[in-house]
């Protein structure tokens, strides 16, 4: 039995690692929020536990370690941009492992919106989820929070949902009472 205690974060990379054109940036300034002291963020990245992924290495071996990274994960954090529903090879892959094999709940972030996501997740965004997500959400098949793109409502969902406390619908969002609590009755 493996040891579940990391956040696999999911994002189009678009087949790059420039920082500039592939959402590889809003991975990247998660991390640095997890660096930063005197912050409240904390994540544990199952990406940075075990071996790493080589440029040029063969899908099937790249699915092995994406496996096995799922393995050792308590939650998917799914970060949505405007090219996530584009990608073909590894989102929808690590979507389904994540959520069929190891029941992991998914955290959908927007990382281009910034308002407050409730139950009722708008138009804009629901047309920018993966297929495969958009499947297992119509077939019941997956628990999923929605949030925006901010960090301590990011934090929050991390601290809150894992494979043994799932969000209680196929789609939920926190309440505007919980946003005003999280920001001090403040807008976001």
């Amino acid at each position: 039995m493996a040891y579940r205690n990391g956040t696999y974060v999911a994002f189009a990379a678009d087949g790059a690692t420039n920082i500039l054109t592939s959402d590889i940036k809003y991975y990247r300034l998660i991390q640095a929020w997890n660096l930063m002291k005197n912050r409240e963020f904390s994540l544990i990245n199952s990406h940075e536990k075990g071996p790493s992924i080589r440029r040029g290495s063969l899908e099937e071996t790249i699915k092995g370690t994406l496996r096995e990274r799922l393995k050792n994960s308590n939650r998917l954090l799914l970060l949505v941009g405007k090219t996530t529903k584009l990608d073909d090879d590894f989102v929808p892959y690590e979507i389904e492992y994540a959520v069929k094999t190891c029941n992991l709940p998914v955290i959908v972030c927007y990382v281009t919106y910034r308002n407050r996501i409730t139950n009722n997740l708008p138009f804009e965004l629901e047309n920018l989820l993966p297929s495969k997500l958009a499947d297992l959400i119509k077939d019941d098949s997956v628990k999923t929070i929605h949030i925006p793109f901010r960090e301590r409502i990011l934090n929050r969902a991390l601290n809150d949902f894992k494979f043994d406390k799932l969000p209680t619908y196929t789609i939920t969002g926190y309440t505007d009472s919980f946003y005003d609590q999280i920001y001090g009755g403040g807008k976001i």
